[in-house]
């Protein structure tokens, strides 16, 4: 028995003398890292905190350089480098930890860890970060200009046939799912090798086939207005206004926007200056005569019995429709004109000028029964007659100044009604407006600065009786007549009417 104790004595002399050992080796390399220990691809092993620091931000900088392709809309390739992306070391703080290993706890536990060391190495993650903003910046500026806009199948029209456009597919770059997806894999998935990240691409098919837009063959409405009146500006407006509308196609549930369709009205858009209705008198703007086209379009509308969505009325009447039959647009006032087709099948709009009219007609499929009628009837309410003329004394103006407006707009309250008849019979009246336009007598601006009292009392008196025709009768009486021109009395020159 003796014998087993010296033996015990003797084995737990010599482990003390290894962990000993082992614990004069670690006070020897206090303040450096053990071997064995990486941060990542990189040996860390003898290394102090400056030095690991160092080694691991220089493998970092050598990561700069590889290259991220993102795939964009079809597959467009974006080539970036990490570099590009502000890639960057994210969890320094593993180098404090990797200092302390092995140095701490029980002798026993600190020999342990080294021998550990010795069989297998002991690796931390390298973590990474990024410059995000970099990442949108990049998606915003190089990938998105792949985005194709779709294009659905189309109609045109020629010799008064139809021929279907095929459409394209769309595509748009998600961006925010997109920024999702490459942050997930660089930050936590990146194995820090060249790689292609698929981005997250919304693919939009166009509307419309040969088959659905051969059903657009039918007349649903058709409305012409004349402009026979115009000057040559107006002409090109309206010309121009119907070249813009001309093959629209409209699939269902789609919204029509004559604002969108027509603007801007500038000289680079085809537009002219022309008569055009604003406070309450005519005077020349951009784009005059617009309202014609828009006015012509929405009887053609009605016609079809497509859904109005929004219609204003001019605010002084219009000589080409009826009272309640115009539909007025003004981009200053955010007066629109629109509509939806609210048909199961497609639209096609044609405008048309020839011979100074316009006309406006749309097809589709007709699923209306042959036997029904569709008629609008405008209905006055109220003719409002100037009572007076509108004048204006001017004190900064002399006796005898008179300057004029001899245009008249009568007043009108008036309802559109549409009449539904089934072989002949009206079944249907529903009223589909009202509207209201401003009277807007004659106008006049009359001077009546002048320093005989009797005089300027009479003008006033003149002015108060709202008529223009008694302020000049008046004047006539109060001013003298201008003087002759001897050069245009031919008795005052002998030579006159001697040829």
């Amino acid at each position: 028995m003796g014998k087993w104790i010296k033996r015990g004595c003797l084995c737990a002399l010599m482990l003390v003398c290894m962990l000993a050992s082992g614990m004069t080796a670690a006070a020897k390399d206090k303040g450096v890292i053990k071997n064995g220990i990486y941060v990542g691809e990189v040996n860390l092993s003898g290394m102090t905190a400056e030095e690991a620091v160092q080694a691991v931000n220089a493998y970092v900088e050598t990561l700069r350089e590889v290259q991220i392709t993102l795939l964009a809309a079809e597959d467009r390739e974006v080539p970036v480098t990490a570099g590009e992306l502000g890639i960057s070391w994210a969890n320094q703080d593993v180098i404090t930890e990797a200092l302390e290993v092995g140095i701490h706890g029980n002798v026993i536990e600190r020999y342990k860890m080294l021998k550990d060391l010795e069989r297998e190495n002991l690796v931390y993650p390298l973590e990474l970060s990024f410059d995000f903003q970099g990442l949108t910046d990049i998606l915003m500026e190089q990938c998105t200009q792949y985005d194709v806009k779709a294009v659905d199948a189309s109609l045109v029209r020629e010799d008064d046939a139809f021929q279907v456009i095929g459409g394209n597919v769309g595509y748009a770059l998600d961006v925010e799912a997109s920024f999702d997806k490459v942050h997930e894999l660089l930050s936590s998935g990146w194995d820090c090798q060249p790689c292609s990240i698929p981005l997250v691409v919304e693919v939009t098919q166009p509307r419309g086939s040969a088959e659905e837009l051969s059903k657009v063959k039918d007349v649903l409405g058709t409305f012409t207005t004349s402009y026979g009146s115009s000057n040559f500006n107006r002409s090109e407006n309206i010309s121009n206004g119907c070249k813009l509308i001309n093959g629209t196609v409209l699939y269902p549930g789609d919204e029509f926007s004559m604002l969108e369709y027509v603007t801007p009205f500038t000289a680079e858009n085809g537009y002219y200056m022309a008569g055009s209705f604003m406070n309450n008198q005519v005077v020349d703007s951009m784009g005059g005569g617009i309202c014609q086209v828009s006015t012509t379009l929405y009887n053609t509308v009605l016609l079809a019995e497509l859904e109005v969505t929004e219609r204003s009325n001019h605010t002084m009447i219009v000589t080409y429709v009826d009272p309640s039959a115009d539909a007025a647009i003004a981009e200053s006032a955010n007066k629109d004109f629109r509509f939806v087709n609210n048909l199961d099948s497609p639209i096609y709009i044609e405008g048309r000028t020839e011979g100074k009219k316009l006309t406006f007609t749309i097809y589709g499929e007709e699923t209306r029964d042959p036997g029904r009628e569709v008629r609008y009837q405008s209905e006055i309410l109220e003719v409002i007659n100037p009572t007076s003329d509108d004048i204006t004394a001017d004190a900064g103006q002399p006796l005898g100044y008179i300057v004029s407006n001899d245009s008249v707009h009568t007043g009108y309250r008036a309802e559109l009604w549409k009449i539904v008849l089934e072989d002949g019979e009206e079944v249907e009246r529903t009223k589909i407006n009202s509207s209201s336009y401003r009277l807007v007598p004659k106008s006049a601006v009359v001077g009546v600065a002048t320093e005989d009292p009797v005089a300027y009392e009479e003008i006033m008196a003149a002015i108060g009786t709202g008529s223009i025709q008694h302020v000049r009768d008046v004047l006539a009486l109060l001013l003298p007549p201008p003087p002759a021109d001897p050069a245009a009395d031919p008795a005052a020159d002998p030579a006159a009417g001697a040829q």
